[in-house]
């Protein structure tokens, strides 16, 4: 134990600390004009504490025993995607998390399974030894392992998180070897999928609402008017455009050094939606500025640079490739959270890692960077199989 701890990568820890603070700040500032949120920032700070207790657990832990039992925690995953169909309890017109009896807290399963997916795809192309990928022994089992959990999230809905999948799939089949023409072929496919959906979203826009609406499918109505901003922003309603255009205005307004902690004049009178969760970046912009918003953006980029300096330094390929894994999760998560806030996005249910307030976001992201810790704990070569 005390030689894992000498190799403790303690700079992740740092920051992971550092993202706390930042968190616990900013979710203060975002609930304290709201009576029905008084005490986030207390429980923001009990989750980040139960995470740094599984952060330190997974450290200790082998990462290599994961590899080997992949396909079972994956089955697991997979369970836990069908049962919240059945007994998971509906928030924000999705019903994605089980209510856990115990504290007031909830456990979405959409946010384990996205690392015991990296993990089961992670152990499928370490067998293969960098060798190319070949078509139907690795490719389509791979696409399968991913859009499996992709499709039951889809249902919930949950259309951020499944988003999430497609772009991790994409990075571990780049990163796994596969051939250039079976990329060329996939990126051509995506591209042309891409076009048709935006061609036929316009032409198909009114009656499809119309039948929704017809349906009692609002939450399907919500997450289409998102779409719509984004594709039209000319020709959206004031409503839709609503949470975009006051984002946009509140970052702003934060100019370079921000309007100073707890004065963010749209956060403090209710004009963000979310701002403790989904539009967090909203609060780090108005009352932090630019500067904040850089310091932020920099610690990201230290920690994606830690993750990849020990990716590379791995001997076992496994290892690279879960680290891999997670950084494409959180480049596209940090992407799109800030994008959808300045209006280059379209609006999602993704969260700002480390940042957002949420204790599964946060567990299953201390858990991930854990496993990064492990590798790097554990370099020596080992086979998993």
């Amino acid at each position: 134990m005390l030689d894992k701890l000498k190799r403790t990568d303690w700079s992740i820890v740092i920051l992971m600390v550092l993202f706390m603070i930042i968190s616990t700040l900013v979710v203060h500032s975002a609930t304290a004009n709201d009576p029905l949120f008084q005490g986030t920032d207390v429980k923001n700070v009990i989750n980040y504490c139960i995470g740094f207790v599984v952060l330190f657990c997974v450290m200790l832990f082998d990462y290599r025993l994961l590899v080997k039992t992949a396909w079972y925690t994956y089955g697991i995953g997979v369970l836990l995607l069908v049962a919240v169909y059945f007994f998971g309890v509906e928030k924000n017109s999705a019903k994605s998390w089980f209510e856990l009896p115990f504290g007031g807290f909830n456990f979405q399963p959409a946010e384990l399974m996205k690392l015991l997916a990296i993990i089961a795809v992670a152990a499928f192309l370490a067998k293969r030894d960098g060798e190319p990928l070949r078509f139907w022994r690795e490719i389509v089992p791979i696409g399968l392992i991913v859009m499996v959990p992709t499709a039951l999230i889809v249902i919930q809905p949950d259309l951020g998180n499944a988003i999430i999948f497609i772009v991790v799939l994409i990075v571990m089949y780049w990163i796994g070897n596969i051939k250039y023409t079976h990329f060329l072929i996939g990126a051509g496919l995506i591209a042309g999928f891409i076009a048709l959906f935006f061609y036929l979203f316009q032409l198909y826009y009114d009656p499809v609402v119309q039948y929704l609406k017809d349906n009692d499918m609002g939450q399907w109505v919500h997450r289409i008017n998102r779409i719509h901003t984004f594709v039209d922003p000319d020709s959206a309603s004031a409503d839709a455009k609503y949470q975009v255009h006051n984002s946009m205005r509140a970052i702003g307004s934060g100019g370079l050094t921000g309007e100073s902690y707890l004065q963010g004049d749209s956060i403090q009178k209710g004009f963000i939606p979310l701002p403790y969760s989904d539009s967090i970046f909203v609060v780090i912009g108005e009352e932090f500025g630019f500067v904040g918003s850089s310091v932020l953006l920099l610690l990201y980029f230290l920690l994606i640079y830690r993750m990849i300096y020990i990716s590379i330094q791995s001997q076992n390929r496994a290892g690279s490739y879960i680290i891999i894994g997670i950084v494409s999760m959180y480049v596209f998560q940090v992407f799109e959270n800030i994008g959808m806030m300045i209006g280059i996005m379209p609006l999602t249910g993704i969260t700002l890692p480390f940042i957002s307030y949420g204790g599964s976001s946060i567990l299953i992201n201390m858990m991930a960077v854990g496993i990064v810790v492990s590798v790097h704990a554990h370099p020596e070569p080992k086979s998993l199989y």
